[in-house]
C-alpha cells in the first residue's frame, strides 16, 4: 500500500478506513472492531477516519474499546470535531450547529483522547466551515494542541479555499489536509477550483464518499456500472475498485476514505491499487458520470 506524507509530522496510508458507520453494526464488540481493523492492516491500511459526531458520539468508544496499546502504535487515527447536533452528550441542545471556540476544540480533543483511550490524535480535523468563527481563537487553539503534543498535525474537512485561507492565515502550523466529497457522482471540485487551489499548493486532499454513499451502484448509473464492470474484469476487481482507482488516478493524491461493515469487503478496499487507468480510460468514465463528453 502507497502511504503519502501530508507533512512533517504525518504519513498515512493511500487508503483510509472510514468508521462513520461503526456504531451502525450490530456487532460492535472489541473483538469484531479488531477483526475490522486487522482486515486493513493485512493490506496495509493503516489510517483510521473518525469524528466525534459519528454514530451519536458513540464512534470514537467503540473504537477505543477494542485498541491495546501495541494496535493503538500501528494506526494514525483521524478525528474531527466542531459539530454539536441535538444527540448523544449533546442530546439537550436545541439546534444543530457550528462551535469553532478555543474552549469546545480544546474539550472535544479531551473527550476524544479519553473515548479512544489513546495520548495522540494523529490528525485533527475541523469538521464544517464555522460561520461564526473567530479565524484567531480557532487557529490559536489548533496551534496550541499541535504544540502541547496530544494532536500530530491539523486540518479541515468541507472547506472552500477561502475558509481554507481565512484559518491558515491565523495559524503558525500548516494544515494538513482537507477532507471533502470527491467521487464520480461528485466530480464538481476538479472544475470548481476546490482541487485547483489544493494541488497548487501541493496538499493531499482526502475524499469523503468515494463511492456516492452507495448511490453509485443504483440502476439509474447503469451505463457507468457497466463500464466499471468492464474495467475491473480486466484487472480482476469489482467495480468499487475502479471508482476507487479512479480517484487514486488524480495528480493531486486523493485518500479515498471508505466505510462498510462488512468484513469481505474491508478485505477488498485494497483492490483498488491494484487497478491502472490510462487518460482515456479515466475520462471514459468521467464522460459517462456526467452524462455528456467533455466541452
Amino acid at each position: 500500500m502507497d502511504r503519502i506524507r501530508l507533512n512533517d509530522a504525518l504519513e498515512m496510508s493511500r487508503l483510509v478506513y472510514g468508521m462513520w458507520r461503526i456504531g451502525d453494526d450490530e456487532n460492535t464488540t472489541p473483538e469484531h472492531v479488531r477483526a475490522k481493523i486487522d482486515a486493513c492492516l493485512d493490506q496495509g491500511i493503516t489510517t483510521m477516519d473518525q469524528a466525534d459526531i459519528y454514530g451519536g458520539y458513540m464512534a470514537e468508544e467503540i473504537l477505543g474499546n477494542a485498541l491495546t496499546p501495541a494496535l493503538r502504535d500501528k494506526l494514525e487515527i483521524v478525528t474531527k470535531c466542531d459539530i454539536v447536533a441535538p444527540a448523544g452528550r449533546h442530546a439537550g441542545k436545541r439546534v444543530k450547529y457550528y462551535d469553532t471556540s478555543r474552549a469546545h476544540i480544546e474539550a472535544s480533543v479531551e473527550q476524544s483522547l479519553r473515548l479512544m483511550r489513546t495520548d495522540r490524535i494523529d490528525l485533527l480535523l475541523i469538521h464544517r466551515p464555522d460561520p461564526m468563527m473567530d479565524h484567531h481563537e480557532t487557529g490559536a487553539a489548533l496551534d496550541d494542541l499541535v504544540k502541547s503534543g496530544k494532536v500530530r498535525a491539523v486540518g479541515v474537512s468541507n472547506f472552500r479555499p477561502w475558509d481554507w485561507d481565512l484559518l491558515q492565515s491565523a495559524m503558525t502550523t500548516p494544515l494538513a489536509t482537507n477532507q471533502i466529497e470527491i467521487s464520480l457522482l461528485h466530480s464538481a471540485p476538479f472544475t470548481n477550483g476546490d482541487i485547483a487551489f489544493h494541488q497548487k499548493q501541493g496538499h493531499a486532499l482526502m475524499a469523503w464518499s468515494p463511492l456516492g454513499g452507495g448511490t453509485l451502484f443504483d440502476a439509474k448509473n447503469a451505463g457507468l456500472r457497466a463500464k466499471l464492470s468492464q474495467i475491473g474484469a480486466d484487472h480482476g476487481v469489482d467495480e468499487a475498485a475502479v471508482a476507487i482507482a479512479w480517484l487514486l488516478a488524480h495528480p493531486t493524491r486523493i485518500l479515498p476514505v471508505l466505510g462498510t461493515n462488512n468484513l469481505d469487503r474491508i478485505a477488498r478496499i485494497g483492490d483498488a491499487a491494484r487497478v491502472t487507468l490510462d487518460r482515456e480510460m479515466w475520462f471514459d468514465l468521467y464522460t459517462e458520470a456526467l452524462g455528456h463528453e467533455v466541452p
